[in-house]
Formats: C-alpha cells, sequence, structure tokens
C-alpha cells in the first residue's frame, strides 16, 4: 500500500517542506496525437465546465466576471460557460461521447484509469508553456503523471478524510472537545455517550449512498490495515480490515443505538443534518467547514475536526481530490488556452498578492472561511507565501483544526481501478449492515470481492 506523509503536506500547522519534484517531460509537444503547431496567439474558443446553475445568481455572476477578467487580458480567447459538472453516474457516457466541456473540474479518482485509458491529453508542454510545473503540489503531480512522467491533468485540490465532529454536542455528551476520540473503540464509546445524553443527536452517522459509502468503507479499511484493492489495483483484497469496519457499524447501530435512525446519507445530506445539529461526528475532510458554515449556518466554533481514528496503530487515512480535465479531442492551440484558464482561475491568488488578498479580504467581509486548512494544491513554498499575504484575514478557528493538522498519519490513495465503480458496489454492502441486523459480515466481503474483481476485469478490456 503506498503512503504519503500527512504531516508534510498539510497546509496549516505544520513546518515540514514538500519533497521538490524534478519535473521533466519526453513526451513530445501535442495533445491527443494531434501534429498541429501551437500557436499562443491565435484565436481559439474553448468551452469551460462548472458554471453555477441560474438559481445560484450571486455565484454566477462571480464565475461570469471572472470570464469577463480572463477575456480582457486574453482577447484571442472566448470562453463559452457551461454548467456541465462531474457526477459520479454520467461522466462516462458523456466522456466516451465527447460532449464533455474542454475544460473542466473532476474527481482525482479518475486520473490513472483514463491515463492508462489513453482517455486524456498529455498536458506536460502547455504546463511547461505556462511555467507551472514546479509551482504544483508534488504529491498531487504524482497522482496525474504515467510511468515516463507525462502529465495528463492539472490538481485544483487534495483532501484527506478526518473526523468532523461538533463541539457543541460534545459539551452536551459531557466529553471533553479538544480530546476527541483517536480509535474506533473511543468513537463507540462518545457515540454511546452523545445518543444517551443528547436526544434526537446520532452519536455518529455514515454516508451510504451514491458511492459515498464505499468510499467511507475503504477510509475505515485503510483506518484498520486493510485495503481494497492491491497496490496495482490488479485484484480485490478486502478482508479482516473491511470485516472489523463493517462490525464496528453494525454494533454501533444494532447493540448501541447510536447511530440514530437514517442510514441513506450522501455528501449533501450528511453535511446538511451535521449543520442542523443531528449528528455527534461523521468522516469528512475539512472543507465540510465551509459548507455546514456558509451554506447551512452553522456556528464556526462548533466545528471540530480530528484525524482518522484508528485501530491497532497507525495506519494512515485516504487521500483524494479534485482536478481539472481536458478533452482529449481539443486541438493544441484549445489545451493551451484551457490550461491557462486553469492557471488564471485556480492559482491567480497564489502568484498575486493583489488578487490574494482582496480574495481574502471580499471573502471575510462575506464571513466565508479564509485561511482554512487543507492540503493545498501548489508546492509548500507558494502556498506558505498566500498564506502570509492572507494572515491579516484568516478567521478560521484553527484551534479547532488541531487534530487533523497536527496529525502525522500517512496518506494512502484511492483504489487505483474503477475507483467509482467500485465504491458504488460497496454502497449497499454498508446500507446491508446498517439495515439488517443479521447480515452475514463474511459472507458480504466474499461477494463485494467478486463485484470489484469483474469491475477490474471490466477495466482492464
Amino acid at each position: 500500500m503506498r503512503k504519503l506523509s500527512l504531516r508534510l503536506a498539510v497546509a496549516v500547522g505544520t513546518t515540514g517542506a514538500l519533497v521538490a519534484l524534478t519535473a521533466c517531460s519526453n513526451g513530445g509537444g501535442t495533445a491527443g496525437g494531434q501534429d498541429a503547431a501551437l500557436d499562443p496567439e491565435a484565436d481559439v474558443t474553448i468551452s469551460v465546465g462548472d458554471q453555477p446553475t441560474a438559481d445560484k445568481p450571486e455565484e454566477r455572476a462571480a464565475f461570469q466576471k471572472r470570464i469577463d477578467e480572463f477575456e480582457a487580458e486574453n482577447p484571442n480567447i472566448t470562453i463559452e460557460p457551461s454548467t456541465e459538472v462531474w457526477d459520479a453516474q454520467t461522466f462516462q457516457a458523456k466522456l466516451a461521447g465527447g460532449t464533455l466541456p474542454t475544460v473542466m473540474g473532476v474527481s482525482l479518482t479518475y486520473s490513472h484509469e483514463l491515463i492508462q485509458d489513453g482517455q486524456l491529453p498529455d498536458m506536460t508542454p502547455y504546463l511547461e508553456e505556462l511555467d507551472m510545473i514546479d509551482d504544483l503540489n508534488p504529491l498531487a503531480l504524482d497522482k496525474v503523471k504515467d510511468d515516463e512522467g507525462h502529465i495528463y491533468t492539472i490538481p485544483t485540490g487534495l483532501f484527506s478524510v478526518g473526523l468532523a465532529y461538533n463541539r457543541d454536542v460534545f459539551e452536551q455528551a459531557g466529553l471533553d472537545p479538544d480530546k476527541p476520540p483517536a480509535d474506533w473503540d473511543e468513537v463507540r464509546e462518545d457515540a454511546r455517550a452523545i445518543a444517551e445524553k443528547v436526544p434526537g443527536v446520532a452519536g455518529y452517522a455514515q454516508m451510504t449512498t451514491n458511492n459515498t459509502g464505499g468510499w467511507m468503507l475503504t477510509t475505515m479499511t485503510y483506518s484498520k490495515g486493510g485495503e481494497v484493492q492491491d497496490v496495482g489495483g490488479t485484484k480485490a483484497t478486502m478482508g479482516q480490515a473491511t470485516a472489523d469496519s463493517l462490525q464496528a457499524l453494525h454494533d454501533m447501530r444494532w447493540e448501541d443505538d447510536s447511530m440514530g435512525q437514517e442510514f441513506l446519507y450522501d455528501q449533501e445530506s450528511v453535511r446538511q443534518a451535521f449543520a442542523a445539529g443531528k449528528i455527534g461526528m461523521v468522516l469528512q475532510a475539512p472543507d465540510a467547514y465551509d459548507t455546514v458554515v456558509k451554506t447551512y449556518g452553522f456556528d464556526p466554533e462548533a466545528f471540530g475536526i480530528t484525524a482518522l481514528p484508528q485501530t491497532g496503530g497507525d495506519h494512515g487515512t485516504l487521500t483524494g481530490g479534485s482536478l481539472k480535465l481536458f478533452n482529449v479531442k481539443a486541438t493544441p492551440d484549445q489545451l493551451l488556452a484551457a490550461a491557462k484558464w486553469v492557471k488564471f482561475y485556480d492559482f491567480d491568488k497564489y502568484y498575486d498578492e493583489d488578487v490574494a488578498v482582496e480574495d481574502a479580504k471580499t471573502n471575510a467581509a462575506d464571513d466565508k472561511p479564509v485561511g482554512l486548512p487543507g492540503l493545498p494544491p501548489v508546492s509548500q513554498e507558494v502556498y506558505d507565501r498566500y498564506l502570509g499575504w492572507i494572515e491579516p484575514y484568516i478567521n478560521v478557528p484553527l484551534d479547532n483544526f488541531s487534530g487533523y493538522t497536527d496529525s502525522g498519519l500517512e496518506l494512502v490513495p484511492e483504489p487505483p481501478t474503477g475507483t467509482q465503480q467500485t465504491y458504488a458496489a460497496l454502497d449497499p454492502v454498508v446500507q446491508k449492515v446498517l439495515t439488517d441486523k443479521n447480515a452475514d459480515i463474511d459472507a458480504t466481503i466474499a461477494e463485494a470481492n467478486k463485484a470489484v474483481d469483474g469491475i477490474i476485469a471490466q477495466a482492464a478490456r
């Protein structure tokens, strides 16, 4: 199981420097097998995904403002915005059909198989043209390269999973919010205390739908020293660690009655319930703070997050993230223009102090999170410079993140083959254990391994 250090990579609360990346490319200067010459000044039109929908007028206007600013700086580039966003259920079909925008945001989990299948353009020459490679987080870049070091997408964010908890609920249950659980036995104890002492609150909740059930079961498996697939993604490897994870959920659900009555959560619904004070603990990344506070009005001081609980020593936590994916059918000039857009839209604040300060000031004035801990998409040197620029405007209660940011847990990549399909196949496994008291866990895992082996075999065709 390949691992990376969270202590070295976490954006806030560390002094360690990231290992420097030596970037080179021998992959040629065009993408998708095209031989056309690259002309940075050519008039070109690109489509850009992730435009906010009309029911979010302020966000949509802000997105359009950035487009206008980009086009003013790059008069040869015309942007056609699209509301297309990544959806696990439709992504593969749209990718195969060639209907995706020139560039859009996608889960990092797809990079491995899409590179292997030749479904992505080699973006190395365009990143070299824009002088971006050395400034990007090497941990992130490592996930979007082939064996020869060619880069195929641009990572825009990394995350690792921790345990989010409601500090107010902890106090109501007689627990110390500054001492959240460090292992799964303590999670069970604290969940039971919350369920017994705080009526109407689930001590612990688990996501189970829209691929999140498999995602979090994988995370739990990692925390207990196991795997879902082998390192090469050639076979399913769920065993005792997965069984122990399911048994822990079973016991909290059926023996302790500490998980409430809702067992069909996905990412959005579990965050909404957490913000409503209905959940004491749930597996999340730090970006949950942004959603529960900004979108649902949760008290910032009540939000806490700590390292992923472990069992039998420190094994690690799941890491993943987001990237910008480029259409393999685009021309070289379009790909360069799309890369310019990503550098402008996603990274401008890391290069331009005025942009960073203005962005921080605006967000602070709007009570939006500034300085939220996480794993940065840029190198530690670039990120430390950025944090210095925005320090006067940081408004996040950083002490409430200390259990997460001080963690020395290793970062374990997601299953490499058919990642989202694997997660989808494991959703019903988690649902079964939470809805069937007599579920045969060993038999369920055996069937799950067969299902994942089938997914791997299909991906290999």
